[in-house]
C-alpha cells in the first residue's frame, strides 16, 4: 500500500527483521521504528533524513505506521514526540492509544 505525499506517491515497505516501516527516497531512508509487546506496538522513532525534510515523508510513514495498526487490531504506545504529536492532529487514530 502506498501513501501519498505532498510530493509524490512513497513506496512504503514493512520491513519486518528490522521492525520499522521504511521508505528510501534519492538514495536516503526514513523509517519509523517500532517494538512489539503482544498486541501493542510501540512506535519509539521517526527517523527522516535533513534531505527529505519538509515533503511530508514523516507523517506519511506515521500514518501508514498507524494504518496497519488499525488494520491488525494492535494499540499503540506514541513513544516518539511526532507519532504523539500526530495523533492529537488526527482524531481518527485516537482509538489506538
Amino acid at each position: 500500500m502506498s501513501t501519498a505525499s505532498s510530493q509524490k506517491n512513497l513506496d512504503i515497505t514493512h520491513n519486518e527483521s528490522a521492525k520499522r516501516f521504511e521508505t528510501t527516497i534519492d538514495e536516503q531512508t526514513g523509517y519509523i521504528s517500532y517494538q512489539e509487546r503482544g498486541d501493542t506496538l510501540v512506535y519509539d522513532h521517526t527517523i527522516v533524513p535533513q534531505s527529505l525534510g519538509g515533503r511530508g515523508v514523516g507523517s506519511a510513514l506515521v500514518k501508514h505506521a498507524l494504518d496497519y495498526a488499525h488494520e491488525h487490531n494492535k494499540k499503540v504506545v506514541p513513544q516518539c514526540s511526532f507519532v504523539s504529536s500526530y495523533i492529537n492532529r488526527h482524531p481518527d487514530y485516537q482509538d489506538l492509544i
